[in-house]
C-alpha cells in the first residue's frame, strides 16, 4: 500500500470495469484516492432519544428491533418491508422499500443505528427507508461525491485500507507544521476521511487547505523567480517624466506608480514579467505608452498586441496623439493591412526603422522580425493563447513582458490567477472621466426605457442594448439578440439606424459592424457580451441591458465600462424581473457602485470563485479542498509561509523540502534541477 503512484485498479475489490467509473472521476491512483476529500459528513455521533424526535427532521435513533420484519407485495417491483424499534424512551416504526437483503439481515433485539427523516404525516412516531448502520458506525461519517456505479460507501470501504498503510511523506516541512501549529499529514488524512470529532476534522481540514494553498503559492513563486532570466534590454535612463511633458492631462499618482514599478523591474538586468490591473477607463494605455516610450529613448523596440484590429486600431490613435511630437516611429499591423504596406513595415521592423508596433496576431506571423524587441505587451491577455504570448515574445531574445488587463480581480484571488507575475494596479480615474449613472428597473418599464434610448439617439448619440443570448432554445424563455434586433429594426426603432453584433459572426462581420458603430452609421447596436472587450466610442451614452440577472456583476461592470467613455453624460439600465433574494443583492451592488475594484470583492463574496477562476487557470492545479472566497486567511498565512522558506531555501533543497520539492514538480512546475 505504499506506491501511492499504483494504478487505481489494482486496488482489492476494484477491478477493470469499476477503475474505468473512477478514473472519471479524477481518481487514477492510489495517492488521488487518499487526495479524494468528502464534499460532506453525516454526523452519527448526535443520538436523538424517540422520544425527543421532531417530525420533519433528520436524526440518528440508536435503537433495538423489537418485531419481526413483515413484508408486503404492494405491486410489480414494489415490497415494502415494516417493523418497529425502541430504545428506553420510545417505539419507532421504521418503513424499507424493496430491500430484502438488509430487511432479512435485520435480527430482532440487536441494536442498530437509524438515520433518516422523522415522517411528518403519520399519527406515531415514524420513518421511511432510513440508512441503516451497525452501532460501531456511531461518529462522523464522510459523505463522498459520487458517479455512476460508484457509491459514498463503496469509496468509503476503498479509503480504509489505503489509511492503515503508509501514505508517503509529509509534504509540509517541519517548520511549517510547527510555526503555524498545523498536524501531520497521517492525522490529518484520517480525520478528514473519518474524523474522530468536529474539532478533530477542523484541525484536519486547517491543515490540508494551508497544504494546498501553500504547495500553489510556493510553485507559483518558484515559476515567478525561474521566469526572471537575465537580459541585456536593460533600462538604463528613465524617460518618463520627459513623457509625461508630452502629456496633455497629468498622469495620476495611480498611473506613475504602475510606471515606475516596471521602470525599476526593467532597470534591474532581469527580464520583467508584470500585470497592469486596472478597471475600464483608468489609463493603462497612457502607461503603456510611457513605457514603450523609455524603451525608445534607451534604443529598444517595443510592441503592443491587441486581440481585435478594432481594438488594435483604438491603441494606434492613441499612440498616435500621445506621441505626435515625440520624433519616434510608430505602425500598425493588422489582417486588414495591405500587402504593400505590410512589406514595408516588416523591412522597417527587421531595420529597426520602426520603434513602436501595434497590432493583432499579424505580428506573430512567421515573416515578422523586429531588430532589437525588449519590450512586449498584450492587452486583455486571457484573449490571447499560452503559445500566441509566447510566439510573441520569442520574437525578441528575452524581453520584458506586460500583461495589460481591464478586468477587476481582488487581490487575494490575483495572486492565484497571476500567480507568476508581479501586479501593479491603477485603482484611480484621470480627472474628467465621466461618472455612469445606473439604474435597475423591471421589464413593466420597458416601453419607458424605449423612450429614454430615443432621446439619446434624437441629440445624437448613440446606445447599446445587451442581450444575454444569441438564439433562443426551448430551455429558457429569454429573447434572443437576433428576434430583439429583428423586432426593434421593424418595431419600435424603425425610425432609427439599428446593428446586430454577437459572437457567433465571423470575425469580418464583427469588424464591420463595430467599425460602422464607432463611425456613426449605426445608431443603435443590439449585442452580446461580445463588446465586453474592444470597442471605444465616446459617443455612446445609453447602454440597457436585458436579464441583467443573467450575469455576473464583473461581467456587468465591463459592459458598463463601454459608455461614459466621452465628454456626454451616461446611463446604464439594468433590466430583471427578480426583484428578491441573492440575484437582488448582485443587482444593487453594481446599481450602487461604479468602483470595479469593489464590486469585484462582493462578486467573490456572493457567487465564489468560480467566476474569476473558471477557465483562467491556464494548466494550474485544481483546488480540492480550498476555497478561495472562505480561506482567505489561510491563503495569506499560507503564502507569507512560502516567501519566507524560499528566502531560506531558494531552491528546496533541504532535506525536510524535498517531498515539497516533488509534489510541485508533480502538479504544474519543471524545475531548474541546479
Amino acid at each position: 500500500m505504499s506506491n501511492l503512484n499504483t494504478d487505481i485498479r489494482f486496488l482489492k475489490g476494484v477491478g477493470e470495469k469499476r477503475a474505468e467509473k473512477l478514473y472519471s472521476m479524477g481518481i487514477d491512483t492510489f495517492g488521488a484516492l487518499l487526495r479524494f476529500y468528502p464534499r460532506a459528513y453525516q454526523d452519527l455521533s448526535k443520538i436523538t432519544k424517540i422520544f425527543d424526535c421532531v417530525r420533519g427532521e433528520k436524526v440518528c435513533v440508536k435503537a433495538k428491533v423489537t418485531t419481526p420484519v413483515k413484508e408486503q407485495y404492494i405491486r410489480q417491483n414494489m415490497t415494502v418491508y415494516r417493523f418497529d424499534v425502541s430504545d428506553d424512551s420510545g417505539v419507532l416504526s421504521v418503513t424499507v422499500f424493496n430491500n430484502k437483503f438488509l430487511a432479512n439481515s435485520l435480527k430482532v433485539d440487536r441494536e442498530y443505528l437509524f438515520y433518516g427523516k422523522i415522517s411528518e404525516n403519520s399519527f406515531s412516531l415514524s420513518m421511511s427507508s432510513p440508512e441503516i448502520l451497525g452501532t460501531s458506525a456511531m461518529g462522523i461519517r464522510p459523505v463522498y461525491s459520487t458517479a455512476s456505479g460508484i457509491t459514498s460507501k463503496m469509496i468509503e470501504k476503498m479509503v480504509k485500507p489505503l489509511l492503515l498503510g503508509d501514505i508517503g511523506e509529509d509534504t509540509l516541512p517541519l517548520s511549517v507544521r510547527e510555526s503555524y501549529k498545523l498536524c501531520d499529514l497521517k492525522t490529518a488524512l484520517l480525520n478528514i476521511h473519518f474524523p474522530k470529532s468536529t474539532e478533530a476534522l477542523q484541525v484536519a481540514k486547517r491543515r490540508l487547505v494551508f497544504e494546498e494553498l501553500f504547495i500553489l503559492q510556493t510553485g507559483l513563486m518558484l515559476l515567478k523567480g525561474k521566469k526572471k532570466a537575465n537580459t541585456d534590454f536593460i533600462v538604463k535612463y528613465d524617460f518618463s517624466s520627459e513623457f509625461q511633458n508630452l502629456l496633455p492631462f497629468k498622469m495620476t499618482n495611480a498611473q506613475t506608480t504602475a510606471i515606475n514599478d516596471c521602470i525599476k523591474d526593467m532597470s534591474s538586468g532581469r527580464a520583467m514579467n508584470r500585470l497592469i490591473e486596472g478597471d475600464v477607463g483608468s489609463g493603462k494605455t497612457a502607461v503603456a505608452v510611457s513605457l514603450m516610450y523609455t524603451m525608445a529613448k534607451n534604443g529598444f523596440q517595443s510592441v503592443l498586441m491587441a486581440p481585435t484590429e478594432i481594438l488594435a486600431e483604438q491603441h494606434f490613435k492613441t499612440v498616435s496623439g500621445l506621441l505626435e511630437n515625440s520624433g519616434l516611429n510608430y505602425c500598425l499591423l493588422t489582417g486588414s493591412t495591405t500587402k504593400s504596406n505590410k512589406e514595408k513595415i516588416k523591412l522597417a521592423l527587421k531595420n529597426g526603422d520602426i520603434d513602436i508596433a501595434i497590432g493583432t496576431h499579424a505580428l506573430i506571423s512567421d515573416d515578422v522580425e523586429f531588430n532589437n524587441l525588449g519590450l512586449v505587451i498584450t492587452d486583455e491577455q486571457h484573449r490571447f493563447g499560452v503559445g500566441q504570448r509566447a510566439k510573441l515574445a520569442g520574437k525578441g531574445e528575452k524581453p520584458h513582458t506586460l500583461v495589460m488587463s481591464a478586468t477587476p480581480i481582488p487581490r487575494t484571488l490575483g495572486l492565484i490567477i497571476y500567480g507568476d507575475l508581479d501586479i501593479s494596479i491603477i485603482n484611480e480615474y484621470p480627472k474628467g472621466r465621466q461618472q455612469i449613472e445606473s439604474y435597475l428597473v423591471t421589464s413593466k418599464l420597458r416601453q419607458r426605457v424605449y423612450g429614454y434610448i430615443k432621446k439619446h439617439l434624437d441629440e445624437g448619440r448613440q446606445g447599446y442594448i445587451v442581450c444575454p443570448l444569441v438564439e433562443e432554445s426551448e430551455d429558457t424563455p429569454l429573447i434572443s439578440a437576433e428576434r430583439y434586433y429583428n423586432s426593434l429594426k421593424s418595431g419600435k426603432f424603425k425610425d432609427y439606424r439599428v446593428g446586430l453584433l454577437h459572437g457567433k459572426m465571423n470575425s469580418k462581420e464583427k469588424e464591420t459592424v463595430m467599425h460602422k458603430f464607432k463611425d456613426g452609421e449605426i445608431q443603435l447596436l443590439i449585442c452580446t457580451t461580445v463588446i465586453e472587450v474592444g470597442i471605444d466610442v465616446p459617443n455612446a451614452t445609453i447602454m440597457v441591458i436585458e436579464n441583467a440577472e443573467r450575469f455576473g456583476l464583473s461581467q456587468l461592470h465591463q459592459l458598463r465600462g463601454r459608455i461614459g467613455r466621452g465628454s456626454f453624460k451616461s446611463t446604464c439600465i439594468f433590466i430583471s424581473d427578480l426583484t428578491s433574494g441573492s440575484t437582488a443583492e448582485r443587482l444593487n451592488v453594481i446599481k450602487s457602485s461604479t468602483d470595479g475594484f469593489k464590486i469585484a470583492d462582493e462578486d467573490l463574496k456572493l457567487r465564489g470563485p468560480g467566476d474569476f477562476l473558471g477557465n483562467r487557470q491556464h494548466g494550474l492545479p485544481q483546488l480540492k479542498i480550498a476555497d478561495i472566497s472562505s480561506d482567505i486567511d489561510i491563503l495569506r498565512l499560507s503564502g507569507m509561509a512560502a516567501a519566507n522558506l524560499l528566502e531560506k531555501d531558494p531552491k528546496l533543497k533541504a532535506e525536510d523540502c524535498i517531498p515539497l520539492r516533488k509534489e510541485i514538480i508533480s502538479l504544474y512546475i519543471k524545475l531548474n534541477e541546479n
